[in-house]
């Protein structure tokens, strides 16, 4: 071989090294398609304050949720950037959502505690916003439901209660959170297992937890429906009384023991109440990663761990794409739901 043909096969190779990765890149790129978070850019997060919307008023579940993952992300030491939270109600959380949408797009310092009860909103509402649009970054937490009566009410069981509610439905006075969320969903859902037309169901939707407190407190309402621990302390205070939890098996709502499923008093009803967190859209891949990230060191952490035992929330959690995929299948089977049982049209 001939120094200039060894130069010309040099060179071939260089070129060929040169463009190695490039090509790499490329079949990376084409085997991660459309997928946001297929990015090899890495980016500093976090950099400023986190704020956490709580889309409820204080004292309901979101809010709670909101203030643990304050007090978690500062306690585990996953961040020491500050953590505030911003309550914003109204619509079952469709109003935080067109914020979150519309003012803090590409802000990945921006995130919303979501759940069910925001997919029923959005559907029920009519909202021009939906969960599409934002950029799913983790679910964390599942609740069964209860169902609870002041002290002084006659009703012992759910039974005793379902009774009368199949004798005369408008006569009594369920309440919950906002319209066409999970409260209202598991009292449709357990009318039309007793026998009744969801329709007629008296359902009273509060912005927040505290509101539903009040009224059962002042005899305003005669029954309600919310997540476990949002009732956890009045039922352990004698204050109310837990009929049935909506779970496939038995838990304290308070009262020191298990309470028995709406399953175990004869209907056939089982729902749970998940909560997650989204960011707003307009996220780079390398952001969205962060992210997520971050959220991964946080469901790791013995400050979480201890957060979920003490509030008696099941681990519930899908992050990242996997997130996103279970959010979309809940838009399917939610739809599908408050069609059945007459919340929305078909």
């Amino acid at each position: 071989m001939t120094t200039a043909s060894r130069a010309r096969l040099r060179a071939g190779a260089l070129g060929l090294a040169s463009l190695l990765p490039l090509m790499l890149g490329a079949a990376a790129c084409a085997e991660g398609g459309n997928d946001v978070g297929a990015s090899a850019e890495q980016v500093d997060y976090p950099t400023s304050t986190i704020r956490i919307m709580a889309p409820a008023a204080p004292g309901g579940g979101w809010d709670l949720t909101a203030r643990t993952l304050q007090k978690a992300l500062k306690d585990g030491g996953v961040t020491t950037e500050s953590v505030e939270v911003d309550n914003v109600t109204g619509a079952a959380g469709t109003v935080g959502l067109a914020q979150l949408v519309s003012k803090h797009n590409a802000d990945p310092h921006r995130l919303m505690i979501t759940g069910l009860v925001m997919v029923g909103g959005v559907v029920t509402n009519k909202s021009a916003v939906n969960l599409t649009q934002t950029t799913p970054i983790a679910t964390l937490t599942a609740e069964a439901e209860v169902i609870v009566v002041p002290k002084a009410s006659k009703y012992q069981t759910l039974a005793d209660l379902v009774n009368d509610f199949k004798a005369n439905p408008t006569a009594i006075k369920w309440g919950g959170g906002s319209a066409g969320g999970t409260d209202q969903i598991l009292v449709g859902l357990l009318a039309k297992a007793a026998g009744v037309d969801p329709k007629q169901a008296k359902y009273i939707p509060y912005s927040g937890g505290g509101e539903t407190k009040a009224a059962l407190l002042s005899g305003d309402l005669g029954v309600g429906v919310s997540s476990v621990s949002e009732f956890k302390e009045l039922v352990k205070s004698g204050q109310l009384r837990a009929l049935a939890v909506s779970g496939a098996s038995g838990v304290d709502a308070g009262a020191g023991t298990p309470a028995p499923t709406i399953k175990e008093a004869g209907f056939e009803v089982e729902l749970m109440n998940w909560r997650g967190i989204v960011a707003p859209p307009g996220l780079s891949g390398a952001q969205r990663d962060a992210v997520v990230s971050m959220v991964d060191k946080l469901h790791s952490s013995p400050a979480w761990k201890d957060a979920l035992t003490q509030q008696g929330w099941d681990d519930f959690y899908k992050s990242g794409d996997e997130a996103k995929s279970f959010l979309d299948a809940e838009n399917t089977r939610i739809t599908g739901v408050l069609t059945e049982i007459g919340l929305a049209g078909s």
